[in-house]
């Protein structure tokens, strides 16, 4: 494997001897390395446990062997799992942490059993552990052929910013943030999401018709959209709510619905510099003709 110009060792954190010999000198983890959602289709159950569980595992006797002061865990809300799909005809769900968890697939099992062994070393090692459960921020279109059929990917990702999507620049400053704040804090657990414009208020009637709550928000959208030929999304199944967040780690997201409107006002790109820089990555060398990954129904 080549070295990437910004990269020191190249191994696998499913390596305890490679994860002790590249945790010395070390003071601060951010641990992102992970099997994720995309890879559900084409790895086993076992690879999930070897990599996001029994590698987390590693990094954690790893980093306080090595005396590190700070860890940051990147999860993800897909821990939430089955909770963020209403029953037909109920409001939109209000995503906070203390929402319980329930998986519904080996991912989010897998990410929130890591996190639960964070908080074990927290509590057994005394380990400063701060875990950021992320909302969407891959570039790639939507992996759903419905979505992608009915909306461009970035009307579709604009729409998102509304309530479930984050710019990768204030995943990286949320991340620079718990690193900082986590010896302070000890542990926690915290959603990082643009912050929605939505209050609980707003939950029933998302719903049933989401552009015109929007629409009342933000009286210029439909102009603006109707100069790209975007449509809002129709309904909105959950609200992602980065309170705590803001008020703990001090984190200012600057990457909203807010933004993007700002942004077609000026005919910009409402993307970061730094999304517009990292691109699109990919999660397979393989490259599927029904989208960007395959998905496990």
């Amino acid at each position: 494997m080549q070295k990437p110009e910004f990269t020191d060792q190249v191994g696998s954190i499913v390596d305890p001897t490679f994860v002790r010999a590249a945790m010395g000198g070390v003071t601060a983890v951010i641990h992102t390395a992970t099997l994720h959602k995309p890879h559900v289709a084409t790895h086993s159950r076992q690879d999930f446990i070897d990599t996001n569980i029994t590698g987390t595992l590693n990094l954690l006797e790893a980093a306080v062997a090595a005396g590190v002061k700070s860890f940051v865990f990147t999860s993800t809300t897909s821990a939430f799992g089955s909770q963020l799909r209403p029953e037909a005809g109920s409001a939109a769900v209000w995503v906070t942490e203390d929402l319980p968890s329930v998986p519904k697939n080996i991912y989010g099992t897998s990410k929130l059993m890591a996190e639960n062994l964070c908080e074990l070393f927290f509590r057994e090692r005394g380990l400063p552990v701060i875990v950021l459960r992320t909302s969407r921020f891959f570039p790639e279109e939507d992996d759903d052929a419905v979505a992608r059929a009915s909306y461009g990917t970035e009307n579709a990702q604009a729409n998102e910013l509304l309530y479930r999507r984050l710019d990768i620049a204030d995943a990286v400053s949320a991340h620079l943030l718990a690193v900082e704040r986590a010896p302070h804090i000890g542990f926690a657990r915290y959603i990082v999401s643009a912050t929605s414009p939505f209050t609980q208020s707003h939950l029933k009637a998302l719903a049933e018709d989401a552009a015109s709550v929007v629409r009342t928000l933000y009286p210029d959208c439909a102009e603006l959209y109707a100069a790209r030929g975007w449509r809002l999304f129709s309904t909105i199944d959950r609200v992602y709510v980065n309170d705590r967040a803001r008020r703990e780690l001090g984190w200012r997201p600057a990457f909203d619905f807010a933004h993007v409107l700002s942004s077609l006002r000026g005919a910009s790109d409402f993307r970061s510099t730094l999304a517009r820089q990292v691109g699109s990555k990919g999660y397979h060398d393989t490259v599927f003709d029904s989208g960007p990954y395959p998905v496990v129904s």
